[in-house]
């Protein structure tokens, strides 16, 4: 039987809840189910598709991140939280464990994205492309693997994914542009010594997916007070931070 979404704040203006990783936001091509459709059928409302009225999207995440995922309830709400996306001014914290030692405690990217002339789904770093910046600062180091908190200024498709990936700290686990490292999960032989797997059965990884998390999320609620939501990490990132923290060197 599948869990039930975890509701992280809701009022008559807004639900937010913590999205797992694996499930898109809304429906598309060969995905059979969706936050929103999942959402939907947990607050008993028959579910009308993308456009439903009762649940409007106002920002996304990537399939395989997980974190808080905002909607709102009405279509005046939407618009006032909407504005502050389009205009930057929602505050987004992330937690990313990274393959890398940056030389720094933290830094600043500021690099323009495009999607990428050959392969639409991937986006690159293009003077032509929009502006971006992200920001970042190490919150703790495990041997060549760091976890960083990273803050993006603007919100481009696969904006943090990218630019970590331009200043040489890929996400540890990406398949789409981290395909020579981790690219099907976090193994503990990898950085445990000593350490041998059951030769009857195949290592499981700590954590096989994005090693990305929208931890926080703060923006002005219509009623002018200043809202902060936030997502605890899910089972598998905790697993690898933990097993991070105790055994890496």
């Amino acid at each position: 039987m599948r869990r039930g979404l975890d509701i992280l704040y809701q009022d008559r203006q807004f639900i937010a809840v913590a999205k797992p990783a694996g499930l898109a936001a809304i429906p598309g091509r060969g995905e059979p189910a969706s936050l929103l459709q999942q959402l939907a059928a947990q607050l008993g409302l028959p579910y009308r598709g993308q456009a439903d009225p009762r649940l409007r999207l106002v920002h996304r995440l990537d399939k395989d991140t997980s974190g808080v995922m905002l909607f709102a309830l009405t279509r005046e709400a939407q618009r006032f939280v909407s504005h502050q996306f389009q205009n930057n001014t929602v505050v987004k914290e992330y937690l990313a464990l990274v393959a890398g030692r940056p030389a720094d405690d933290q830094g600043t990217i500021d690099a323009p994205l495009a999607p990428h002339p050959a392969r639409p789904q991937r986006m690159i770093i293009s003077r032509h492309g929009r502006p971006a910046r992200t920001d970042w600062r190490v919150e703790a180091r495990y041997g060549r693997i760091t976890l960083l908190r990273v803050l993006p200024r603007t919100g481009k498709t696969h904006q943090i994914r990218v630019h970590l990936r331009w200043i040489g700290l890929p996400l540890l686990v990406d398949p789409l542009y981290n395909p020579g490292g981790c690219a099907t999960g976090l193994l503990l032989s990898s950085f445990k010594r000593g350490y041998r797997p059951k030769r009857d059965e195949p290592e499981r990884p700590l954590i096989g997916r994005l090693t990305l998390h929208a931890e926080k999320l703060r923006f002005v609620h219509p009623g002018g007070q200043s809202i902060e939501i936030a997502c605890p990490l899910p089972r598998d990132f905790r697993a690898a931070v933990a097993a991070l923290a105790k055994y890496a060197r």
